[in-house]
Parts: structure tokens; sequence; C-alpha cells
């Protein structure tokens, strides 16, 4: 494990936390790459019980995923590589066989609201800052799956409306939509809490609930291999990340 993804475990709950405070924690790959193999490799023998992801520095989760890095595609495959990664990073949160809150303080944006929306639980501070804000800043699009996912969790009339107005959501609305199931002073120390109580109750029920429920959004989902290369191709997307990168605002063409 890098100094940028720390786990440990503490009296049977693993801790994992993003650890690049600088960046608002934004993810690089082998960040995700480490978040994966965590949670697919998580031990059946009650050794851990719950796993609570959380993130360093006390303003953000995780700010989505590093930008630079996006700078080295340049054929579709790229792009498709990219997608199919990030949801076989997503889909090994959910299939984590423990069960996992999402211990949420300031930005969760990006990357990491989608592995946010992958938790079981999340609970957040009153700085809360929550959504893609992709229509304004990068250019690129969510693939079919994620939509899935967000579908499930928030509605689809809301997920389209955070998408299209790329607006982030603060954390009473998070809280009333039912995004995260509790707003707190101190998410750390509420994650710990909910993780050492679920940590108490019937591990093989927890375990058939998480992977019914994944089962139940995962049926049927249509190709999207066109959706994200028309996007991460395209002249907007390289003009997004550029200006991203150097701090103005991007110029839109449409190509």
């Amino acid at each position: 494990m890098s100094e940028d993804l720390i786990y440990e475990v503490r009296d049977g709950i693993g801790v994992l936390t993003f650890n690049r405070p600088e960046s608002r924690n934004a993810m690089t790959f082998a960040m995700y790459e480490g978040l994966r193999r965590i949670c697919a490799e998580m031990p059946t023998d009650g050794s851990v019980k719950a796993l609570v992801v959380r993130g360093a520095g006390g303003k953000a989760f995780a700010a989505g995923t590093d930008m630079s890095q996006f700078r080295a595609f340049e054929t579709e495959e790229d792009a498709w590589r990219y997608e199919e990664t990030t949801d076989t990073v997503l889909t090994a949160v959910e299939r984590c066989p423990v069960p996992t809150v999402a211990a949420i303080t300031g930005a969760c944006t990006g990357g990491g609201a989608g592995i946010a929306a992958a938790c079981d639980i999340r609970v957040a501070t009153p700085s809360l800052k929550f959504g893609f804000p992709i229509a304004r800043t990068l250019g690129n699009c969510l693939s079919v799956a994620n939509l899935a996912r967000l579908a499930a969790l928030m509605g689809a009339g809301r997920v389209k409306e955070m998408l299209l107005t790329a607006r982030l959501i603060e954390a009473a609305e998070a809280q009333a939509m039912g995004l995260v199931s509790e707003v707190v002073d101190d998410a750390d120390a509420r994650g710990m809490e909910l993780a050492r109580t679920l940590a108490g109750h019937a591990p093989l029920t927890m375990r058939a609930t998480k992977e019914g429920l994944r089962r139940l959004t995962t049926a049927n989902r249509p190709d999207d291999r066109d959706l994200i290369a028309m996007c991460y191709m395209s002249r907007d997307f390289r003009e997004g990340m550029e200006a991203f990168l150097g701090k103005r605002r991007p110029g839109w063409t449409g190509t």
C-alpha cells in the first residue's frame, strides 16, 4: 500500500483512508487499484467485520480522478479501458463481503462520489458537496453502469438534473433524498460507531442483502462504448481537461 492510500484494521474494523489532502484526495489510478484489491481480497473469516472509507485532511472525501492522468488518452481503447476499470473498482466496493461505510467530509465529487455511492451506508458532515460537475468542467460522461448505480440510489430524475446542471448537492438536501443517512459533526467518528454496530450483526444476512440489491442494478445494462468514445475522444474533452488544469473557463464547441 502506498502513502496515498492507507489501510489498517482497528479492533476488527477496516479503515481505508485516501491520503492526498494537498490534492483534495484526488484519485490516482494506483489508488483505485488499491481500493479494488482491498475490497476484493477482504477476508471472510471474521478478522474484519466492517470497512470504513474516509478521506484525510478534513476538507475532502475524494475530489474525483487526478485529471493530469487523462493527458495520456489517445484512443477509444484508452477511454473504454478507463471506464471499464472504474466499473471493476466500484463493483469490488459493492461486492465487498463486509458492510462498507463512507465517512464523508467536504468534497465528494467525480470518482469520489462514485466510490461513496457504491458503499452501503453514507454519513457526512455539513460541509458535504456531492456530485459530478463534468458538464461544466471536463466534458466526459458517466458509464451506464455508474448511471444505474446512481439512479438506484437517488432516482433517475434527480441524477439527470444533477448531471445536466452540474451542481453539487449539499448536506441537508442529500439527507432529505436519502443519499446520506445522517449529517453529523464528525463523520469519521460516526462512521466508526456505525461500523462497530454492523460488526455485531449476522455476516451472511448482510452479505446476502448487499449482493441481492447489487444484482437488481446490474441486469440488462446496454452497451455504452459509443457514448464513451464520443465524449472522451472529443475536442471538448481535451479542452475541458486543459482548462481545468490551467484554471480557466473551457470554451465548448460540441465537437
